[in-house]
């Protein structure tokens, strides 16, 4: 048996899960992903969550049962029979007897008297002595007795609650305390909601209450109300609601106790926060900001009685017994004007005082809707079952199959959270892991019609190694373009060499010098597609690019100018880094570039057996001589005259005129030192004028005004690396002052190598 037979892995091997873990990566991905963003409860989420428990709460609401909880309320019939709202406070005080007479267990208020009656005797007398008609300083008006004082001893005679409001702005008003709060565990100060201030009852009606209340509920960031805060805080005082008074009132509690998750060896992820809230005989479970989870009921007529119908005495005794015994009374304004709306799961304008009411009901009740602390991580655990089982059995059942089985997965989802609901008044949230069961199909059965594609596109895959991506879509479309030919073009020109590759590769073996080479080209070439340049061919360690084909770039001359500065900068980076596949880096690297600009004759060329997408002519010959100059005058990269007239703009240098091998017509050669920032530089062009003299005197073949002026250039040109420039014409002028030229010298350059 073979070494390679041995080592192939039977069926049913290891070697099997790395595809199917492969085609399974998506789903898995998107699963651990959701995973994290539910873990997170980002508001978004908790916003899709709750649409769909208002949705469950619509389709079953709360069955109504008689829990002892009724309404007054202010509506506009009262206000059409009794007068505009504010009433003057013995109405009030009427009222509240009237509900104590028959017997309430408690009055509480969804109303704030925070302002002084204006009927009261002593503001009328005050009104009547301003009229210029008055007669008398009516003093037996004035010493009858304060409304809002016969209010409050109405309010010390009955079981009464006082309603207040919360405020986020900070002022130094604060409800009376009535009981307090205790607190067992750690006080739960950072979860509950915090306000700075309120607008309570007038002291004189207040402090004669059994209690006092806030009345203030907030709704979540779309307004609705699904949750009624049992609990908030003042600074650093914990204060109730009217709901949670009322109910301490009406059974002659005393403190309102609150338990917090640490009472109970709970941690809550390290938060404190509360479990659950006792008063008298009731123990409500709360949220961890001592919320109470709504579960509202449909409209009942018998929970809610007009006010003008007791004021009026439309109710006999009998039936005001019938009705407020031992009741829950909740007094609150659904007049126009007067109304307090808010938004429920089952109503889009229902009043306040009904949230107060049904939170009550459910208190008194015990029909609670809740959100365990398990509910989470439950739903994390089902997410991720769903979505790794998904992605997993996905690509082997196919999309039709596994589409049947995400199906059924979603409806037991949904079936089960509504289950939950329904039997066992548990939220649990269904979106997540319909979201995750959605996206884990269409992912992997997207990405697995993406592998199909892939593996259909492979002998285009492999042209495209060979061939530039605009050449390949242009023969896709005209496969004519595949004969012998070519056209002509105005083309830019690149040649790129390694400097002393010879002795870099006879240090290393051959495999490394592939490896060497692919981690030095590869950043080279991106440099160049970078700059839409189409790259021809590599020759060993040189690179043939050029500009303006197979597509027209307009700005061709000065893309090649930026390719060319990129690729130095490139190979600066990489020396700067000095690491490689190849291990140690060998030395600074240096390359030289030739550019130039020209008539070009770009196509398929070659034999009728194999083709080749290139270009030839005069000024791809050139490019190729300016490359192997570099070495010679000591700069990275070298242009010729027609490339330079294109781009001006550019810190250039003419540095020679030069008649290269193989071609007669001398060329005036530059130096592309860098992009057009450089060449707005004052010492760039002081330097650049200086050489400019010291070409025009040594080509007059004025020795001395040519060292002179190349001295100015030695001043700065280290700068601009310009070292070994500035030494070869030193050189040539101290020979040419010792052997003076012929006189009929031209000032050329001859070459002579390539």
């Amino acid at each position: 048996m073979s070494e390679k037979t041995a080592k192939r892995p039977r069926a049913g091997q290891s070697a099997g899960w790395l595809p199917t873990l492969t085609a399974a990566a998506p789903g898995l991905l998107v699963t651990l992903l959701i995973a994290v963003i539910q873990f997170s409860q980002p508001a978004a989420l908790a916003t899709l969550g709750n649409l769909v428990f208002d949705s469950y709460q619509r389709l079953y609401p709360r069955p109504y049962e008689d829990a002892g909880v009724r309404v007054v309320d202010i509506d506009d019939e009262t206000i059409r029979r009794l007068g505009q709202w504010p009433w003057p406070r013995t109405d009030t005080a009427r009222l509240t007897q009237t509900l104590t007479d028959a017997g309430a267990a408690v009055v509480a208020f969804d109303v704030v008297f925070s302002e002084p009656d204006r009927t009261s005797p002593a503001r009328a007398a005050e009104i009547l002595r301003q009229n210029p008609q008055a007669r008398g300083d009516y003093a037996d008006i004035a010493a009858l007795p304060d409304h809002d004082l016969l209010f409050g001893q109405v309010m010390a005679s009955s079981p009464t609650v006082a309603g207040y409001f919360l405020t986020r702005q900070s002022n130094a008003a604060r409800p009376v305390e009535a009981a307090g709060v205790v607190v067992t565990g750690s006080p739960p100060m950072e979860a509950l909601p915090a306000f700075e201030g309120s607008i309570p009852t007038l002291p004189a009606i207040a402090q004669n209450a059994a209690g006092a209340g806030f009345v203030s509920i907030l709704g979540d960031r779309d307004g609705i109300i699904r949750r009624a805060p049992l609990l908030a805080r003042i600074n650093d005082r914990i204060v109730p609601s009217l709901s949670l008074e009322a109910l301490r009132v009406a059974q002659g509690a005393g403190a309102v106790v609150v338990k917090s998750t640490d009472a109970s060896g709970e941690t809550s992820g390290g938060r404190v926060g509360v479990i659950a809230v006792k008063v008298g005989n009731f123990t409500a479970p709360t949220t961890r900001e001592g919320e109470l989870w709504m579960h509202y009921t449909d409209y009942r007529p018998e929970r809610v009685v007009p006010a003008w119908k007791i004021l009026e005495g439309r109710l006999s005794p009998e039936e005001m017994q019938a009705k407020f015994e031992g009741q829950v009374v909740f007094v609150g304004a659904g007049a126009v004007g007067l109304r307090d709306l808010v938004s429920t799961p089952l109503s889009e304008r229902e009043l306040g005082v009904i949230v107060h009411a049904q939170a009550a009901e459910q208190m008194i009740l015990g029909k609670y809707l809740s959100r365990p602390d398990w509910a989470l991580g439950f739903e994390l655990i089902l997410l991720t079952l769903f979505g790794v089982g998904l992605a997993i059995l996905s690509p082997a059942l196919g999309a039709l199959r596994s589409g049947v089985i995400a199906g059924l997965s979603v409806a037991l989802t949904i079936a089960g959270s509504w289950a939950a609901f329904r039997y066992g008044a548990i939220l649990l949230e269904p979106t997540i892991p319909v979201l995750t069961i959605a996206l884990v199909y269409t992912m992997v059965t997207s990405f697995s019609f993406y592998r199909e594609e892939r593996s259909r596109a492979y002998i285009r895959r492999a042209f495209d190694r060979y061939l530039s991506p605009e050449l390949v879509e242009r023969i896709a479309r005209d496969p004519g373009q595949l004969e012998l030919g070519g056209e002509e073009r105005d083309m830019t020109v690149l040649f790129s060499d390694i400097r002393s590759f010879s002795r870099i590769s006879e240090k290393m073996a051959p495999q490394e010098l592939i490896r060497f080479l692919i981690e030095l080209l590869t950043p080279l070439t991106d440099a160049l597609l970078a700059r839409k340049a189409t790259i021809d061919k590599y020759i060993g360690d040189a690179v043939l690019a050029f500009w303006n084909a197979p597509l027209d770039d307009p700005d061709q001359y000065q893309n090649s100018a930026h390719g060319a500065l990129d690729m130095i900068d490139a190979m600066k980076e990489m020396n700067a880094r000095k690491s490689g596949l190849v291990g140690p880096w060998p030395g600074d690297i240096a390359i030289g570039i030739g550019l130039n600009a020209g008539r070009c004759c770009v196509g398929n060329m070659g034999s009728r057996q194999r083709l080749s997408y290139s270009l030839i002519g005069d000024a791809v010959n050139l490019a190729s001589r300016l490359e192997g100059l570099t070495k010679v005058y000591g700069v990275p990269i070298l242009m010729g005259q027609t490339l330079a007239r294109e781009i001006p703009q550019f810190a250039q240098l003419e540095v020679d005129q030069v008649r290269v091998v193989g071609r007669d017509a001398p060329e005036r050669i530059f130096a592309l030192l860098g992009r057009p920032v450089m060449a707005g530089d004052r010492d760039f062009q002081a330097m650049k004028a200086a050489f400019a003299d010291m070409l025009a005197a040594y080509r007059g073949q004025q020795w001395a005004a040519a060292q002179a002026a190349l001295a100015r250039v030695r001043e700065t040109g280290a700068v601009f690396g310009l070292e070994k420039l500035a030494g070869l014409f030193a050189e040539r002028i101290a020979r040419y002052q010792l052997s003076p030229p012929p006189v009929d010298w031209d000032g050329v350059y001859q070459a002579e190598d390539k």
